[in-house]
């Protein structure tokens, strides 16, 4: 299942915007335009939605309550909105449709509740909140039929597909260090504390072939890369190693404390590409990365997944010159966000921009400038 488009009002610092998505889709934008956000708000909804620790309640206590969520120019209105459109294929009409709107009460205790909460298949509505429970008991508001397995099984379908959501920033420090680290770790591990936990809990057949195939693109990325392994040591502790052509022959093999920064970051790109079907939501997966491997990322993206069952969608901001100068990028999976007076906006690539790409230029050359701040030139005078 896909996510081919996405609504938002008040949402953080976007008052409004409608967006179309594709198989894999590239955010770019402005410092501080809302490309985070706006992977958060599908963050969000599967924080809502996920069966242990989740439900509306914690997902916005999380961000900090629901004044650090709504958007700053929601003056007078006081709802967040996220809606989304989910279809079995791109060329497929509209399966599913979910909204969710919330605000505070307005009274008394200032709870947060669901203000609307609507499910509709196959252009059918099948689920319209409030319903005549929640005018019996209020209190029913202050969650959403989403996070319960006795009122979602009408579209469960939707509930499983975004509680499976992953985000990916491996930071590679808490990889190579998570266990001298320790301390509290943030629920799903977006930065990979935890990450080589992850592989210990696959199964191991399935660990095998996806090493084997990370292996063969390391080999092919990595200067000398010859081969990849995953083992415990005497403690039991999980870990990686590498072994290298140009190191002596019996020089042995080394953790993953000894792996560049670039190489634990594609390795966590490539594993995560392998690792579910759900949507992946990557933060500027350029980091730590070689230009010439940045700019086959889209080819890897189509390449790792051609031939499975179920391709995962994959949303990624990012400000790379090297990525977006990859001609095979597909233009209808580009979105520019925009600032303005009044929040962030967001649009496709325009006409203008479509007849430039057709020339023969590059996203990098034709809608990554657009990005760029109008006096950064001033900035070397300051």
């Amino acid at each position: 299942m896909l996510i081919t488009n996405i609504r938002l009002k008040n949402w953080r610092n976007f008052q409004s915007l409608d967006l179309p998505l594709r198989g894999v889709t590239y955010v770019l934008g402005p410092n501080a335009s809302g490309k985070s956000n706006l992977l958060d708000a599908l963050r969000f909804l599967r924080d809502v939605s996920k069966p242990k620790g989740g439900g509306l309640q914690a997902a916005i206590a999380e961000r900090g309550g629901i004044s650090k969520v709504r958007c700053l120019h929601a003056r007078r209105d006081p709802e967040v909105e996220i809606d989304i459109e989910l279809s079995e294929d791109l060329d497929k009409p509209v399966k599913w449709r979910y909204l969710l709107a919330f605000k505070p009460e307005g009274k008394g205790a200032q709870r947060l509740m669901v203000s609307r909460e609507q499910v509709w298949e196959d252009d059918k509505l099948v689920i319209s909140r409030p319903d005549k429970s929640d005018a019996t008991d209020v209190l029913l508001l202050t969650q959403t039929h989403l996070e319960q397995i006795q009122t979602n099984i009408k579209f469960r379908e939707v509930g499983d597909f975004l509680s499976q959501i992953t985000y990916l920033h491996l930071v590679p420090q808490l990889l190579r260090f998570g266990e001298k680290i320790g301390g509290h770790r943030l629920s799903d591990d977006p930065f990979g504390q935890g990450f080589l936990e992850r592989l210990s809990k696959t199964p191991e057949k399935t660990r095998t072939s996806r090493l084997k195939k990370i292996s063969s693109a390391l080999t092919l990325a990595v200067p000398q890369f010859k081969d990849l392994r995953f083992l415990p040591d005497e403690m039991g502790r999980p870990h990686l190693e590498a072994r290298y052509a140009h190191h002596r022959p019996n020089a042995g093999w080394q953790s993953e404390e000894h792996f560049s920064d670039g190489t634990l970051r594609l390795f966590g790109l490539l594993w995560a590409l392998l690792e579910g079907n759900s949507m992946l939501l990557l933060e500027e997966p350029e980091i730590s990365l070689n230009d010439a491997i940045v700019k086959e990322i889209p080819l890897i993206l189509d390449r790792l997944q051609r031939n499975r069952k179920t391709k995962r969608q994959v949303l990624l901001t990012t400000h790379s010159d090297a990525l977006l100068s990859n001609i095979g990028i597909d233009e209808r999976g580009v979105l520019l966000l925009e600032t303005a007076n009044q929040g962030t906006t967001g649009r496709s690539v325009n006409l203008n921009e479509k007849l430039a790409l057709s020339a023969g230029l590059s996203i990098a050359e034709v809608v990554l400038p657009k990005t760029r701040p109008t006096k950064v030139n001033q900035l070397g005078l300051w």
